[in-house]
Formats: structure tokens, C-alpha cells, sequence
């Protein structure tokens, strides 16, 4: 039994302890937000926040976050900066077919946490390691910079 804080809330989930995070999620806990993509943290799909970082759900063991802050797509938008991201990419139109978006919400929040005045090649570190396979990578960008415009 893994004793989690997701989202805020204590949960405990009835699973081997190596089992990745993304499977306790998605199929434990039902929390589908975050998305399988690769399994090898190569993708981005999975991207979480633990402990305010951005994280790929797929490869980190339960056993390695117990004790630690876990927050998700799914209540992301209830912060300010969180917000801010969702509603930039409704604006920019970003999603094409959605798969990866969660894991790019994730990422471009954690970046605007950090810094609210991204450079170009600020938000290319950040989210280098964020594939989408349909190429909204200008779409991302330019949510990415009206989100940090609208927290400035």
C-alpha cells in the first residue's frame, strides 16, 4: 500500500511499488488525464508535477514519490499560472489531436512558474522534451508566450 498526495489529496493505492506513477493514475486511481506515450520518458506524454517539477509519470516508481506533492492535468488549471496556460491554448488553438497536450500543459506551466518572461530558447530547454507528433510547436509557442503576457 503507497501513501500518495495527488492533487492536494491523501490516497492510498494498493500497488507494487514499482509500479510507474502513470499506471497508478491512469488505472488505479482513474485519473486519465496524463497520457502513456513511449514508457521510456522520452515523449513527454506522461508529465507530471512532483514537487513542482516537471516529471514523466512513466518511468518513476510509486515507491519513489511517496512523501511528495504530486499535482496533475486534472486540477492544473486551479492555480493561477495553470490558468493562465489552458486558457492560452484554447486562445492559440494548440490541441490538433490532443494526445500530448497534457504533458505540454504540464510542461509550460512548470516553465512560467519559474519564469514568467521566457525567452525563445528559455521555453525550447523547457520544452524540449515535449514530442508532438502533429507539429503545433508555433502554436505551442505563442500560447506559451500570451500565457506569460496575461500573468505579467
Amino acid at each position: 500500500m503507497a501513501a500518495l498526495t495527488i492533487n492536494g489529496k491523501s490516497v492510498e493505492v494498493d500497488v507494487d511499488p514499482d509500479m510507474p506513477l502513470l499506471w497508478a493514475l491512469r488505472d488505479h486511481l482513474s485519473m486519465t488525464g496524463t497520457k502513456y506515450g513511449c514508457g521510456m520518458a522520452l515523449c513527454g506524454a506522461c508529465t507530471v508535477h512532483i514537487d513542482g517539477q516537471p516529471s514523466r509519470s512513466c518511468s518513476i516508481p510509486v515507491s519513489a514519490v511517496e512523501g511528495k506533492q504530486i499535482t496533475t492535468i486534472e486540477t492544473i488549471g486551479d492555480n493561477k499560472v495553470g490558468a493562465a496556460v489552458q486558457e492560452a491554448w484554447i486562445a492559440e488553438n494548440v490541441a490538433q489531436c490532443g494526445y500530448c497536450q497534457s504533458g505540454q500543459i504540464m510542461s509550460a506551466t512548470a516553465l512560467l512558474t519559474s519564469n514568467k518572461s521566457p525567452t525563445d530558447a528559455d521555453i525550447d530547454a523547457a520544452m524540449a522534451g515535449n514530442i508532438c507528433r502533429c507539429a503545433t510547436y508555433p502554436r505551442i509557442r505563442a500560447a506559451i508566450k500570451r500565457a506569460a503576457g496575461s500573468l505579467a
